[in-house]
């Protein structure tokens, strides 16, 4: 009979990823698996509590949880305290403390309160960054103290024991790469690809700006928007291909093998965004061949160079522009690039073993 629960209450995007390459790795007798679909998040969040309380086996051996923070853990284990015993393992892809909203007052903090009492009924909670653990950490008390006519004292205290940084595996082994081919460089487009989720926290108005300033200077160049779209498109999406005669490429997603040949066709890989606790799409597209351009901010000066780092819009487009009219300049920054950058470090040959350590035997 089983003794590892594994659940995930978002069960599609890296949350699916991770939890994929995670049971290749181990013996289908020894876990349990329940997921959510990954639809309506904010559902999830709120309700998979209680899904799962009613779907999980009372005749379990279960000696171990593992799950993401998306799961209210403490509302599980107290409808469910037969599963008090067990050892419960979190994993933050994100935290709700940090997620930027476009106003303050839209933020539902009841997500916030869900990750905070679910760190303290875990046993050992793993963040995909250092910036994700340090920004969730960090923000407590502040959020805290936003209650009314109530006071928390030492709950970061009781959280930070429990915590520490195991990077998100990223399956390179999938991942297309650039062929050295010999063509004309020279002459040849800076093929910038941005593979971004459409949503406002990507930033997109930033990728716009910056890329109509570059067309403005009159140097060549290609753009492929990838990244998942949804119903309502941002604005400044609306007319960017009339914006942009002639340079987009793509303009949407892709299926996956397309997606992988695109990356590996690309040169510089951009973002914008103004969230970001670990990156996976820019990861893969630097394992691909492209170069990283990111904000100097969030988790990126963790990953990233401070060459390849950038504080304004101002400084994005000169970068560009510089690399645009000077393609052999580019070459050498990304020869040098990938002479100093080890990815190793964030791939699933290295990281899995870890994970699965922590699930089988707790170390």
């Amino acid at each position: 009979m089983a003794h590892i629960l594994i659940l995930e209450a978002f069960y599609g995007g890296s949350h699916k990823q991770l939890i994929d390459v995670l049971v290749k790795y181990l013996d289908e007798r020894e876990y349990d698996l329940l997921t959510i679909p990954a639809k309506k998040w904010h559902w999830c969040a709120r309700m998979s509590a209680l899904q799962f309380a009613g779907r999980i086996s009372t005749a379990h051996r279960y000696q171990t949880i593992f799950c993401s923070s998306v799961l209210n853990l403490s509302e599980l284990i107290g409808m469910r305290t037969d599963l008090a015993h067990c050892r419960k393992i979190v994993y933050f892809h994100e935290n709700q403390l940090c997620y930027p909203v476009r106003e303050s007052k839209q933020r539902d903090v009841q997500y916030g309160i869900n990750q905070i009492t679910t760190c303290l009924c875990a046993d050992r909670v793993l963040f995909n960054s250092r910036y994700n653990m340090d920004s969730f950490l960090d923000s407590i008390q502040s959020f805290l103290n936003i209650v009314p006519n109530m006071s928390f004292k030492g709950v970061r205290e009781k959280i930070a024991p429990k915590c520490e940084v195991l990077y998100y595996p990223v399956e390179f082994s999938n991942l297309s790469t650039r062929t050295d081919e010999k063509e004309d460089k020279e002459n040849k487009p800076l093929h910038i690809i941005w593979p971004h989720r459409w949503e406002h926290d990507k930033n997109p108005e930033q990728l716009l700006e910056a890329l109509l300033a570059l067309q403005e200077k009159g140097v060549s160049f290609h753009i492929s928007i990838l990244g998942e779209r949804f119903e309502t498109i941002p604005k400044c999406f609306e007319n960017l291909e009339d914006q942009l005669p002639g340079k987009v490429l793509q303009f949407g997603p892709l299926a996956r093998e397309d997606y992988r040949r695109t990356l590996a066709e690309g040169d510089v890989v951009l973002s914008t965004a103004l969230h970001e606790f670990y990156g996976v799409a820019m990861l893969e597209a630097v394992h691909s061949g492209c170069v990283p351009l990111a904000p100097n901010r969030l988790v990126y000066p963790e990953l990233y160079p401070k060459d390849k780092l950038f504080n304004t819009t101002g400084q994005l487009v000169k970068q560009l522009y510089n690399w645009c009219r000077n393609r052999a300049l580019f070459e050498k920054h990304r020869d040098a690039f990938f002479d100093q950058i080890n990815l190793d470090v964030y791939s699933a040959e290295q990281l899995v073993p870890k994970f699965v350590s922590a699930i089988r035997n707790g170390s």
